[in-house]
């Protein structure tokens, strides 16, 4: 082999190690090349420290993409919808109600008092005076028998005194209008246990004068009291009377008993209802029953068999007749009615805050013997007040 050759080998040789140092030489570089982290840019005016918004993670967010969220709940996880607890509603007081509710039965009323005191301020009365007196308080539904009565006394002090002044002419009217309303009579609710045993509240009445709307308004004038109730939806021929009492009892805590068969025997509801009450140790039931006309013997009949179905449990504490109080005298006739079927021991007068007369809370205590005990004045749900006779007269006179 020539001395070329043997160059060409070596020049060979060398080559070769050298081109494979350089491929080690970039195999180790790339082997290394994961160990090596590049720092991310800083977004525009923030610190190496900042991430940018749409990078930061989302804890908590439901499947289903932004829109949805945005949608269910303004950007924020939400979480599934729970049961709905229902809000307990504290009642007004019953104390005072009615003296807060003054200027709405002075609106109804003070146009009696007005007339009134206009014709016994004038002064030499004549016969034709006292005949327009007389006019103004039978207008108010105060019966033939008490508007006598207050106008021979009226006349009886005029005569004696001989003096005009309004204020001693209203003060006599007051004094007279009082003793009329009879301020001695029991206008208590009884509703306090008696023997282990809860007091029963029957409430009755013809069609349209707001029962049901009473037997709520009446659960809360109690629930006030700090009284444990139950409701009887004894009104089984109205499904809508039943929902009805259910959401009035709803909202103060009070459980309603009822039957979830329409038609069926409101006897064994109120019998059902009294014993839930005494299983449960509440303080009264109040059973609401359905309207009847006073003239419908069968209807009458049955509601003294409810009465008489509840005296196998308990006695019954309170029979309430519920009398619309712009009817008048139609209204009397109705309550006596309801007087001979079940021993009224009290009167509800509702609409007073409306057309109703005065005069009809005197009328309707002398045929009936009891006690006018609460009146509705409003739509409200604590517009029902227990009946003061001197915030009444005081209203009615001004």
């Amino acid at each position: 082999m020539g001395p070329i050759n043997e160059l060409w080998e070596i020049v060979a040789v060398v080559s070769v190690l050298l081109v494979g140092a350089f491929a080690a030489v970039v195999a180790l570089v790339r082997g290394r090349g994961g160990d090596t982290k590049t720092a991310p840019r800083p977004p525009r005016g923030g610190s190496e420290g900042d991430v940018l918004e749409q990078e930061r993670p989302r804890a908590g967010l439901p499947e289903g993409g932004d829109e949805e969220v945005l949608n269910r709940g303004g950007g924020v996880a939400v979480e599934p919808d729970s049961p709905t607890v229902p809000v307990i509603e504290r009642p007004d007081s019953a104390r005072g109600r009615l003296q807060r509710l003054r200027a709405r039965l002075a609106r109804s009323n003070s146009a009696m008092g007005n007339a009134l005191l206009a014709l016994l301020s004038r002064g030499g009365l004549s016969e034709t005076d006292w005949e327009a007196v007389e006019d103004t308080l039978l207008a108010s539904d105060l019966g033939v028998e008490a508007t006598q009565e207050l106008v021979s006394s009226l006349r009886t002090q005029v005569k004696v005194d001989g003096t005009t002044d309004p204020a001693l002419v209203k003060q006599w009217l007051h004094d007279d209008l009082l003793r009329l309303v009879d301020p001695t009579m029991d206008r208590r609710i009884a509703a306090s246990r008696t023997e282990g045993l809860p007091a029963v509240i029957l409430v009755v009445g013809v069609n349209g004068t707001g029962k049901t709307t009473t037997v709520g308004k009446l659960g809360r004038v109690l629930v006030a009291e700090d009284l444990d109730l139950v409701f009887g939806a004894a009104d089984t021929f109205r499904a809508a009377a039943a929902e009805q009492l259910t959401t009035w009892g709803e909202r103060v805590g009070v459980p309603t008993v009822r039957s979830m068969q329409e038609g069926a025997d409101p006897a064994s509801v109120a019998f059902e209802a009294v014993k839930g009450g005494i299983e449960m140790e509440s303080d009264v039931v109040i059973i609401d029953t359905a309207g009847r006309l006073h003239t419908k013997r069968g209807l009458m009949d049955e509601l003294g068999k409810i009465k008489r179905v509840i005296e196998k449990l308990a006695p019954v504490s309170e029979v309430l007749l519920v009398l619309d109080a712009t009817t008048g005298q139609n209204g009397m006739r109705q309550a006596e009615e309801f007087a001979k079927e079940v021993a009224i021991t009290g009167l509800v007068l509702t609409k007073m805050d409306g057309t109703a007369k005065g005069g009809i809370v005197v009328n309707v205590q002398r045929k009936l013997g009891v006690p006018v005990k609460l009146v509705g004045l409003g739509e409200g749900p604590d517009d029902l007040a227990p009946f003061d006779p001197e915030a009444f007269v005081s209203a009615i006179i001004g």
